[in-house]
């Protein structure tokens, strides 16, 4: 992919990093976010940071003088639609996908269903019950999943955060009682064991696609949990993903499917459980993924011949398409 350095006009305009928020991915948002401000101060971009938890007329006056706005941020309240329909009815240009795409892609069930319909192979969810006996709950989830083992996950969070595995009823029924209510709405989901992929695409401004280094995250339980991915659990990282030119092929194509199928705009990033028969199946879209230096998308975009100033600039110029013309 070609991705030319910013020019003079684009170095001139002053960018407003947003990051931070008020969701229980704050952490890796901020990390995000003084990566990317840093990073545009070094390449000359006047680039300024707002916390989205100083949200109100903080927010709206540190957006004054932004011809743009670049999100560095992750979780609800941020990638998932709302923050992107504050900028656009602020008329503030901003990085990523649109209202429609954000909102779409932080919603696991939703998701799955359209990015279902498009041919993209996504293990089979169903929505947990709040209201329900644990016990009948547990015996519900399995009989309409087809058995154990099962996935539970909140419906809008990222970053694995409150991902667990049940492997009998009992476990199920003891992990539908300990719900946090943090968490939001709950899914099940069927355990397709393997090896955890991400997939990582970039869209230029005629809407051609490219599709990054495939990457391999192994952990010794085949969950890439939020441990996993803080880099305080084992995990075992490789580029490109060991799989059959076959099996690349299908993450590829899956890929720019659910990204096109969805609506995502300029860049997302895609995760897969690949089984030991080559099979690969579609969980998630990041349509904000993590943009530090050692996130997997950076990771993949160097692998690829794409440095950390590239990728930002590719970025950063995605903000430059007109809203009314996208969802």
């Amino acid at each position: 992919m070609d991705i030319t350095p910013l020019d003079a006009d684009e170095i001139g305009m002053p960018v407003a990093v947003i990051t931070g928020g008020w969701s229980r991915e704050r952490d890796r948002a901020l990390l995000s976010g003084k990566t990317v401000a840093d990073a545009l101060t070094d390449m000359g971009v006047k680039a300024h940071v707002i916390d989205l938890v100083d949200s109100g007329w903080g927010l709206v006056n540190g957006l004054g003088d932004a011809a743009k706005a670049f999100l560095a941020i992750a979780g609800r309240g941020a990638e998932d639609g709302r923050l992107q329909g504050l900028l656009e009815t602020l008329s503030v240009p901003y990085t990523g996908s649109g209202v429609l795409a954000s909102a779409i892609g932080m919603n696991k069930l939703h998701a799955k269903t359209l990015a279902s319909a498009a041919g993209v192979c996504v293990p089979r969810g169903i929505r947990i019950d709040p209201t329900a006996a644990a016990d009948d709950e547990a015996v519900r989830v399995s009989h309409l999943l087809g058995g154990l083992p099962v996935m539970i996950k909140p419906v809008s969070e990222g970053g694995s955060i409150g991902v667990q595995v049940a492997t009998t009823v009992e476990r199920l029924s003891l992990a539908l009682e300990q719900l946090d209510v943090a968490d939001g709405e709950m899914m099940a989901e069927v355990f397709h064991q393997g090896r955890s992929v991400s997939v990582g695409v970039l869209e230029d401004a005629r809407g051609a696609v490219h599709v990054l280094p495939v990457l391999e995250a192994r952990t010794p339980n085949g969950v890439y949990s939020y441990a996993a991915k803080r880099g305080t659990a084992a995990c075992d990282y490789h580029w490109p993903a060991r799989v059959s030119p076959i099996t690349l092929a299908d993450l590829e194509h899956q890929a720019v499917t659910a990204h096109r199928s969805l609506g995502c705009h300029s860049y997302s990033r895609h995760d897969f459980v690949v089984g030991d028969d080559g099979s690969a199946w579609w969980l998630e879209v990041n349509t904000l993924p993590g943009l530090s230096k050692g996130g997997n998308l950076a990771r993949m975009a160097t692998v690829g011949g794409i440095s950390y100033e590239l990728l930002l600039t590719h970025i950063l110029r995605g903000a430059d398409i007109d809203r009314r013309t996208r969802p």
